[in-house]
């Protein structure tokens, strides 16, 4: 009997004049959490393709308990009991919980193929009382939060007695609080004889859960390590390849005037008497708690939202920002939280998604000149080190990380003063932040005036000036960066204003 439920040995995979993986290798144990990490385009999620039946291997081997197994369909990996959940729950929105979780094994009635729907509501609920959920089998899957869907997919995998789970980023889209719920989730799974592996980014995801950990870089097999046995510093350079000496390089910069200044801003059910400025060469961080209320400043400020008072102040004048194509005017630019979704057109060229903020500076009378956009789409992609093969290339072809370059590049192409950057490493791998915190760095040092929304303290106390800290809609503290702490800012973050601390 094989001591690893699951084993893959020298698997290669190839795509047209690229090779996705180099022969990797990958051991699993029956009740183990064993994460599997690696920058974006380092064959994650191609390696997973394999495992669940989706591509077929050019070379190598994969065994189940031992015996060699050669998947031709997800079908044949499912019945084996192997399941995936990924980042971007692949959902039915409009059915419901029952009828995803059963999608494509339904209960029916020998004889007559009928649906037991009775049965299979009643099971649904079985599975998610199991696993603690707050809402019925029958509920429509679209009126479900991101961490309640992912709640399902697990469900859906208990439903198929899957034995071998892969969870792909989960953590990525949710609060601290849902992460929580998520591990202890993922721990009753192995307690109950599960064995799974945990893709992330996150290292404290991976600290949290797992005991191994399995590293891959551009493809290739790195190595296996006990997670109470290496350090965030061997981690590094085993992803990318090289040691991060100063993940944060923020410069020594003497900061300018004072650019933006909100005070008293308010929105009705949103915050409440926000007061803080920003300096030319400063990086001033907005942070607290998911549902602080930053990220509604930001898209006030912006003018996706309007104001129900207070006052912005753009070079000591007042100003209305009635949307956000005045903002930009005004030399104000905005990297929203969620990239895909709206800061990204992900079937255009990288190009012209760049160059979209300033038609006018690549077309005349209503026609676009190609060869403009073109040179000013690549002067400002390779600005930020974008990794792509030309400007042409499909903004849903990039990595996480060089999605939010192709934003930055974007923003980059209007002529700003003050850059919001909402979230700017959400989702991205250890190599890619210190490229953004570089870029950063690099705007700051220009004279741009910088305000980075994070719930990352690592980032927030790495990269800030200073840092505001709101809590439920208020500011609760200011600090120097020089002066502020883990401690310090989750105190602060937790504290409930009844002064409006400043």
């Amino acid at each position: 009997m094989s001591d690893y439920v699951l084993e893959l040995k020298g698997i290669t995979k190839i795509f047209p004049g690229v090779k996705a993986l180099d022969n990797v290798h990958f051991q699993l144990k029956k009740g183990e959490i064993h994460a599997l990490m690696g920058e974006n385009g380092a064959g994650k999620s191609t390696f997973i393709k394999v495992i669940t039946g989706v591509h077929k291997a050019e070379e190598g081997k994969m065994y189940l308990d031992g015996k060699e197994v050669d998947f031709k369909n997800p079908k044949e990996a499912q019945a084996a009991g192997i399941a995936a959940i990924y980042q971007h729950v692949t959902a039915y929105p409009h059915l419901s919980v029952t009828e995803n979780i059963f999608m494509g094994h339904e209960k029916v009635q020998k004889g007559t193929g009928r649906i037991l729907w009775n049965q299979m509501h009643a099971e649904a609920n079985e599975l998610l009382k199991q696993l603690s959920a707050d809402f019925d089998a029958t509920t429509e899957m679209g009126a479900l939060s991101v961490a309640q869907q992912q709640m399902v997919e697990i469900a859906k995998a208990l439903s198929m007695k899957a034995r071998i789970i892969i969870m792909d980023e989960p953590t990525a889209a949710l609060t601290q609080r849902e992460s929580e719920e998520l591990y202890k989730i993922t721990e009753k799974l192995r307690d109950e004889g599960a064995s799974i592996i945990f893709i992330s980014h996150r290292f404290e995801d991976m600290y949290r859960l797992a005991t191994k950990v399995t590293v891959f870089r551009d493809s290739q097999y790195i190595g296996s390590y006990d997670v109470d046995g290496i350090t965030n510093e061997d981690l590094i350079v085993a992803m990318v390849g090289r040691e991060i000496t100063q993940l944060f390089p923020k410069p020594e910069i003497k900061l300018g005037e004072e650019i933006l200044s909100v005070k008293n801003l308010s929105r009705t059910g949103y915050f409440k008497d926000v007061s803080f400025n920003v300096k030319r060469g400063e990086i001033l961080g907005l942070t607290g708690l998911v549902g602080a209320g930053r990220t509604e400043v930001c898209e006030t400020i912006f003018g996706i939202e309007q104001k129900s008072g207070g006052q912005v102040f753009l070079e000591g004048q007042e100003v209305t920002i009635n949307g956000p194509l005045e903002a930009m005017n005004m030399g104000i630019g905005y990297l929203p939280e969620d990239r895909q979704k709206s800061g990204l057109i992900l079937d255009w060229g990288i190009g012209r998604n760049i160059t979209l903020p300033v038609l006018e500076q690549v077309s005349k009378y209503g026609w676009i000149n190609d060869k403009k956009e073109k040179e000013l789409g690549k002067t400002l992609a390779e600005k930020v080190d974008t990794k792509a093969v030309t400007v042409y290339d499909l903004a849903s072809s990039l990595s996480g990380g060089n999605q939010q370059k192709v934003v930055v590049a974007k923003l980059l192409a209007s002529d700003l003063k003050v850059i919001i950057l909402d979230e700017p490493t959400k989702g991205v791998d250890v190599g890619a932040k210190a490229a953004i915190y570089e870029i950063m760095g690099e705007l700051a040092s220009q004279g741009y005036a910088i305000i980075m929304v994070s719930s990352e303290m690592p980032e927030i106390l790495g990269m800030c000036d200073r840092i505001v800290v709101m809590c439920d809609g208020r500011v609760t503290g200011e600090l120097m960066g020089h002066e502020a702490s883990q401690e310090r800012i989750l105190e602060k973050a937790m504290a409930k204003s009844n002064n409006n601390q400043g």
